[in-house]
């Protein structure tokens, strides 16, 4: 059975009822999602979205549901180019005029019903040979049918529409879409109308326009400049991640779909969920709690580097939540490809993130520095054998050896890439004894 909200309706029920699908998830409230899940227990769910909503997505991330990604497009579509700009008569009648003259048509988006007839007469009076027409909610059925199969058969060149159009429309000849008032519109919402052109092999353009001199909020900000990165095909996941870094990820026990953590912090809250998934699942819960390294370096994330302190708040938690060097690379994938290449005390941050996790390896407790000297401590249960010591000294001079520590003299200013050879020859050390490590 194909419906709307109306097969959550109480007097529907379903004889049989297996799988559903709910596509465009992000339409869909906390209530209507577990009424559907209500109408019989056993029933596999699959919901599909180019936008999930933070709940959702968190729900995916923490391993409550599996979440699968479609990144290939169709065959021959073209990422669409993207411009934010003030709202300017010039960037207007260009955009449109452009599309025009490629006998192609264009969308205009302005989300307020009251004053939309008001903004078509400006649109006319900017391109005056267009044919424009004026589509939104309002409008009886039967007229805003025809308004848009007029639309798909050409009959008019400007459609001057609400945000009706975010779902559900293909019209390929119409590869241009100017969003009036941009920065009143949420992150998924853009991305969704975004999606309403470049639906052809033709290269399609987004203008998304705000008023001139208007003080943006930082949160509009964040939100225009995602849009404006995210460009390339399966952008959609990277955009959700971005909403869910921007508006939190809502409540997990409750209706809100969206917004931060009150009672705990949010690293706090992941990690007891992750570790109650885990105990439903059956799976051995391990706190892991990385050794201190602690060297005269300096290990931060410049200001002018990234100049917003919320991203600086991000990226130390995500880099303070790493638990392998697969995941250390992925922080600094991230950041070379949205900042550029670190610079010294963030290189310095990230190869200390990979020394502490190779030392929880191989079972040493700390590295600190004492009197000019880096002091490598052994955990419980790691010893050098006395004469493994002696070997050692032989061939490196410039260090001590203990059964229970390693001392280093360092020789260069290159301090961690000594340490982090010598914890490589303490890993050969180790094994050449057979020793358990970790």
């Amino acid at each position: 059975m194909i419906g709307t909200h109306r097969l959550l309706s109480k007097d529907i029920e379903f004889k049989e009822l297996g799988l559903i699908v709910v596509d465009e998830e992000q339409r869909f409230g906390v209530k209507h999602k577990e009424k559907l899940k209500q109408l019989r227990k056993s029933v596999d769910a699959l919901t599909m979205t180019a936008t999930p909503i933070p709940r959702t997505l968190h729900m995916s991330l923490a391993g409550i549901r599996d979440m699968s990604i479609i990144d290939d497009p169709p065959e021959g579509r073209m990422p669409i180019k993207t411009m934010v700009k003030e709202a300017e008569a010039s960037v207007v009648r260009d955009a449109i005029v452009r599309e025009l003259d490629r006998g192609g048509q264009v969308f205009f988006v302005h989300n307020r019903v009251e004053n939309i007839g008001h903004v078509a007469d400006q649109v006319q009076r900017l391109v005056p040979y267009a044919r424009i027409d004026v589509g939104h909610g309002q409008m009886p059925e039967s007229e805003l049918e025809r308004v848009m199969m007029d639309f798909y058969e050409h009959k008019f060149d400007v459609l001057v529409c609400t945000t009706i159009i975010e779902s559900g429309l293909d019209i390929p000849n119409a590869n241009t879409i100017i969003i009036n008032d941009a920065d009143k519109l949420g992150l998924a919402q853009l991305y969704q109308l975004r999606g309403r052109v470049g639906r052809s092999n033709r290269q399609a353009y987004a203008y998304l326009i705000y008023k001139p001199d208007k003080m943006l909020t930082e949160v509009a900000e964040k939100r225009l400049d995602a849009i404006r990165e995210f460009t390339d095909f399966g952008s959609g996941y990277r955009i959700a991640m971005r909403d869910l870094e921007i508006r939190g990820a809502g409540n997990l026990l409750g209706a809100q779909q969206s917004g931060q953590m009150s009672a705990v912090g949010f690293d706090l809250y992941c990690r007891l969920l992750n570790e109650a998934v885990k105990e439903l699942k059956g799976e051995e819960v391990e706190e892991i709690e990385l050794p201190p390294v602690e060297l005269p370096v300096d290990a931060f994330i410049p200001q002018g580097y990234m100049p917003i302190e919320a991203q600086r708040i991000l990226f130390y938690k995500k880099m303070a939540a790493v638990r392998s060097i697969a995941d250390v690379q992925a922080v600094q994938d991230e950041l070379e490809d949205r900042f550029g290449d670190p610079p010294r005390a963030l290189w310095n941050m990230l190869a200390i993130i990979r020394l502490r996790l190779r030392c929880y390896e191989l079972g040493i407790a700390s590295i600190s520095m004492f009197r000019n000297q880096v002091q490598v401590n052994f955990g419980p249960g790691v010893r050098l054998s006395p004469e493994l010591c002696k070997d050692l000294m032989k061939t490196h001079r410039r260090h001590w050896f203990q059964p229970d520590k390693l001392a280093i003299n360092p020789s260069s200013p290159r301090i961690i890439s000594e340490v982090e050879d010598m914890i490589e020859v303490l890993a050969g050390a180790f094994r050449r004894m057979g020793a358990k490590v970790g």
